[in-house]
């Protein structure tokens, strides 16, 4: 069968590569894979900057946003043959750490575990694929055209989660919500955001074109320009950060509300240095009981989490996020940005 593969730790190694068909084991569903979502951490990978591959190869099979379909499910699973289901990322590792071991591997404490398409196991890159059972989240039938956004939505579904928990230390009623970026974390955190009945601005840069449209039929108000600028004298109660820009980052801290939560999803460059007022920031956080927080990857019951509200959304609306899709044939393809991206998908199927 066809897979995706790299060498991680060399630059441009991408290819469609023969492999041998997986043979699942107990407790294991058979998937025909559908599609393959790419995003920056595979861009990454395949530019030599990250990834391992598993133990005594020198070759990963890349993809961690599955969809597929069951062919073989073991009795008692759960599953059945034709269900639409994806994969879960990310493996507890083996000691298992504290987290681990409650369920919460996506909070690893000593950076053991593993993840599919990205650390030391294969990914969903491939024309079948086979996965646990307990690691297998089935989706609403009527998702075969958007599933693929599953895993970037689990990624703001424990956004929200975390958000709401903290809101929880005290009396907590927010109404406004802002969102920086307008790529697909920055949309699905916006749309989970309206689904919460919040009023949300997103910034972004870009001016015209599908980021602006998929903005404001989601019920939202488009910015461009500065933090400050969006917000104005109405400082937001919930703002997530999606860009890992740095100036971002900060700026987000200094034009937050009362009380109010920031919660950055992106992954900044390290060494650039900016020149921030580090103690009117620090004494807005303190005297205004802000909260700051970072969160990465999910754990299962965020993969339940995204399942629902992507049933709950606009299917149309969802289906204009993914704006390319490329077959496996051609898969080096969605490893070139174009400007007008907002997801890429890799059919799996041609």
């Amino acid at each position: 069968m066809r897979a995706i593969t790299v060498k991680p730790g060399t630059a441009n190694s991408l290819a469609v590569s023969e492999v041998e068909d997986p043979s699942p084991a107990s407790g294991e569903l058979l998937v025909r894979g559908i599609a393959l979502g790419v995003c920056g951490t595979d861009r990454e990978i395949n530019s030599g900057e990250y990834g391992w591959a598993p133990e005594g190869r020198d070759r990963l099979i890349l993809g961690h946003e599955s969809l597929g379909r069951v062919l073989q499910a073991p009795p008692g699973s759960g599953f059945a043959e034709g269900d639409l289901v994806v994969g879960v990322v990310r493996r507890p590792d083996p000691v298992p750490c504290p987290a681990c071991a409650h369920g919460e591997f996506d909070m690893c404490r000593n950076g053991e575990y593993t993840e599919r398409g990205i650390k030391q196991v294969d990914g969903y890159g491939s024309e079948k694929w086979v996965v646990e059972a307990d690691y297998a989240v089935k989706l609403d039938p009527g998702l075969a055209h958007v599933g693929v956004l599953m895993e970037p939505t689990t990624v703001v579904s424990k956004a929200w989660d975390q958000i709401e928990r903290i809101g929880r230390r005290a009396w907590w009623e927010p109404k406004t919500c802002l969102v920086t970026g307008a790529g697909p974390i920055g949309l699905l955190a916006a749309l989970l955001a309206r689904q919460r009945d919040l009023t949300v601005h997103v910034l972004d840069q870009v001016t015209e074109g599908v980021k602006p449209e998929l903005v404001r039929d989601l019920g939202a108000t488009y910015h461009t320009g500065s933090i400050a600028d969006a917000v104005g004298d109405c400082k937001p109660d919930v703002i997530v950060e999606c860009t890992g820009v740095g100036q971002l980052v900060f700026d987000a801290m200094e034009n937050s509300g009362v009380a109010a939560i920031v919660c950055l999803t992106g992954v900044s460059a390290a060494g650039r240095r900016l020149t921030v007022d580090a103690g009117l920031i620090n004494r807005d956080i303190v005297l205004e009981n802000d909260v700051v927080f970072g969160t990465v990857n999910a754990n299962l019951g965020h993969y339940r989490m995204a399942a629902q509200a992507l049933a709950q959304a606009d299917q149309r609306w969802l289906e204009r996020l993914i704006t390319r899709t490329v077959p496996l044939t051609n898969a080096e393809e969605a490893f070139t940005p174009a400007p007008d991206d907002v997801k890429v998908v890799i059919d799996l199927t041609r």
